[in-house]
């Protein structure tokens, strides 16, 4: 089974923000598997679904995003899933709202839901996919920048990178690493 982690921040206050695009991508791969039951566990939101003909859970952490590892962590235990079948789905200012990235491991890079995930989960040998959410706006702090909504001018481009991230998913869990980076990178 791979592990789907998008972070975000729960509640109405916080949809359509730059920061909870990773639960917007759960969100599209929950709708492509026909909108399965959402149960309450691990400290979150889970779906189990198929994609591609593989199990994957959908993990929507609802502990904030600076806490999302103990959410990751518990789903982790309880399946029994390693590390490289984990994917943690989360925003990047540093990115321009045209780019996805997906990387098998490294650092956390500034985004400190993922950091709490490497951390709790004790390695960088996590696979994540960053969706770009910048250029972070000028006079702007990077904490009121991601906790604000994207303009409606740029709407449709974020839904159309959106579901480009959902296909990179799809891409991984049923090929890989190595071919979602050459293909969606």
């Amino acid at each position: 089974m791979k592990l789907l982690a998008g972070l975000g921040n729960p509640g109405r206050s916080y949809e359509g923000t730059r920061h909870n695009v990773g639960f917007e991508v759960l969100d599209i791969l929950s709708r492509r598997a026909g909108g399965p039951v959402r149960r309450g566990r691990f400290q979150g939101d889970t779906a189990q679904v198929t994609i591609r003909g593989g199990p994957a859970l959908l993990l929507w952490p609802l502990t904030w995003m600076n806490l999302s590892g103990a959410s990751v962590l518990a789903a982790r235990d309880f399946y029994k899933i390693d590390s490289p079948d984990i994917l943690v789905i989360c925003d990047d200012f540093q990115l321009p709202t045209t780019t996805i990235r997906l990387r098998p491991s490294g650092s956390a890079g500034g985004q400190n839901g993922l950091a709490d995930i490497l951390a709790r989960l004790g390695s960088t040998q996590v696979p994540r996919l960053r969706v770009g959410v910048g250029p972070l706006a000028t006079g702007w702090k990077s904490a009121d920048f991601v906790l604000g909504r994207f303009p409606k001018s740029e709407r449709a481009t974020i839904d159309a990178l959106l579901e480009k991230a959902a296909d990179a998913v799809e891409e991984w869990v049923a090929v890989g690493i190595e071919s979602a980076m050459n293909r969606y990178n």
